[in-house]
């Protein structure tokens, strides 16, 4: 079975042996390449062609070329083949560059004459990576196009490519990112934008006088926040270490000594589910800045936003990948957990509501809670009732005690601590606090999330001396942010988490 060269011949219907037989072919065509290579590296896989241009410079430089015309211009440019078609002493090709760019080569027996021409037609396929170089030309039909005088095969693509009109389901795209990444201007925008986005970042951090630091990611002592953490083992110290869920205590250790305004640009790994907004691994920025607080690090956070808007999509107001636009621009709303709790729900909630009572109601609204603490309860109930409400970007401030050990407590309202959530298109896309800097009060907090680790709750904190004993040396009046590098391009694009991460770990 040869190779159609008209169309990208696979779909995911055809059978494992029409794939073997037309990767057969193509190993055929490469014993031929490296058989006439007049020696080692050389074939079907060289170590390099005389490359001259680019594809994208000549788009740029020759775009408005009028058709049928010259340039008397001579370039060598490479590019996998996306399309082959010949009319016998003329032969057409698209050669695609990584960015999406593509030109037309014109392979015709005037210019290579009759054994080169035949070979091109015997040897390429598509998804093949080929060099021809010739003048830089206009086609009749006005197709920027190089009029080619030499080629060669830069490298064999021995398996078959994917039905280019067929798009990829997510599935398959998620487990062949480089095929997506050939196929999808989406999937390379979505890397760009990434890209686009986290030097924005450090861009802010900069002009604001925050230090890049590294932490640990094997750590002795998971910490930093509520969440399962994965457990391996260190052969040469002989002990137990875990991925690091956060690297909020060792960024507070900074802190501690003197590096007052920090941050960090991390991978962070939480043994739990995996869903259109969770992944096992993913990307983390954490900040915290020095006679800061809650206050103040939601309008840096604010901030990092809407300049990463700015640098992905040239302004506040994004455009998702379905086409819907979402305004990132003007000051967000902020507004108090249980206010907003007790307006949607008809309630009169406080810290000190028993727990009997906030029970009954999650009971009536048929809301579980695992591990049962007010202020689970209350997170619950009014993820229930208002989070689905949030349209606009939203700072939901001031969360229950017990949920947040290491928060500072309000300054003016018992029970509760001055700790923000950042809600954009209905996710939780970051967190702030005015951090706890008292390290009695945080050693008295480790001690009740002790106490719920013995209960069974496998996401409660352990009580880590090291960290108390940092704290003991005096830490400075502090606010700290985390957000999800993965959720930001959620909110930039709109698009899930897989989609988001360009390899994402998948069962």
């Amino acid at each position: 079975m040869a190779d159609d060269q008209t169309t990208w011949e696979l779909t995911a219907e055809e059978t494992a042996e029409a794939v073997s037989e037309q990767k057969a072919v193509r190993l055929s065509k490469r014993e031929r390449l490296v058989a006439a290579a007049a020696g080692p590296g050389g074939g079907a896989y060289p170590v390099s062609v005389p490359v001259t241009d680019t594809i994208p410079a000549l788009r740029a430089r020759f775009d408005n070329l009028e058709a049928d015309a010259t340039t008397g211009v001579v370039a060598g440019i490479a590019g996998r083949v996306m399309y082959l078609r010949s009319t016998g002493k003329l032969c057409f090709a698209t050669l695609q560059s990584g960015d999406g760019s593509r030109i037309q080569a014109m392979v015709s027996l005037a210019e290579i004459g009759e054994e080169s021409l035949a070979e091109w037609k015997d040897l390429v396929d598509l998804g093949d990576h080929v060099f021809v170089s010739g003048e830089v030309v206009s086609s009749r039909r006005g197709e920027l196009s190089v009029m080619v005088r030499e080629w060669r095969i830069a490298s064999k693509s021995i398996l078959p490519m994917p039905n280019l009109h067929n798009e990829l389901s997510e599935e398959n795209r998620v487990r062949n990112r480089y095929l997506d990444l050939i196929a999808r201007e989406q999937a390379r925008k979505n890397v760009v934008q990434r890209a686009q986005a986290v030097a924005s970042l450090r861009r802010t951090f900069t002009g604001l006088d925050f230090i890049e630091v590294e932490t640990p990611m094997l750590q002795v002592m998971h910490g930093g926040a509520s969440a399962r953490p994965f457990v391996t083992h260190s052969n040469a110290f002989d002990t137990e270490l875990f991925l690091r869920i956060a690297p909020e205590l060792y960024l507070k250790r900074a802190v501690v000594g003197g590096i007052d305004r920090v941050y960090e640009i991390n991978r962070n790994f939480r043994n739990e589910g995996a869903d259109s907004t969770h992944s096992p691994e993913f990307a983390m920025l954490e900040a915290y800045q020095g006679y800061g607080d809650y206050n103040s690090i939601a309008d840096l956070t604010q901030k990092l936003i809407q300049d990463a808007a700015v640098a992905t999509s040239g302004g506040h107001v994004v455009t998702w990948a379905d086409g819907t636009e979402y305004d990132l621009g003007g000051e967000w709303d902020r507004l108090s957990m249980y206010d907003s709790l007790n307006a949607a729900a008809g309630t009169g909630f406080t810290p000190e509501t028993p727990i009997a009572e906030l029970a009954e109601l999650a009971t009536r609204e048929g809301i579980e809670v695992d591990h049962p603490i007010h202020g689970k309860y209350v997170e619950e109930l009014w993820e229930h009732f208002v989070k689905g409400g949030l349209e606009r970007p939203t700072f939901v401030m001031d969360f229950p005690v017990d949920t947040s050990p290491l928060v500072r407590g309000h300054r003016s309202i018992a029970g509760v601590v001055e700790k923000w959530d950042l809600y954009i298109r209905g996710f939780e896309l970051a967190t702030g606090y005015s951090e706890l800097v008292d390290p009695v009060i945080q050693r008295e907090r480790f001690v009740e999330q002790a106490k719920l680790a013995v209960k069974g709750d496998p996401e409660a904190m352990r009580l880590d001396e090291e960290f108390l004993r940092a704290l003991e040396f005096g830490m400075p009046p502090t606010g700290g942010m985390g957000m999800g590098i993965d959720r930001l391009l959620m909110a930039l694009t709109g698009l899930g988490i897989r989609e988001t991460i360009l390899f994402p770990l998948v069962k």
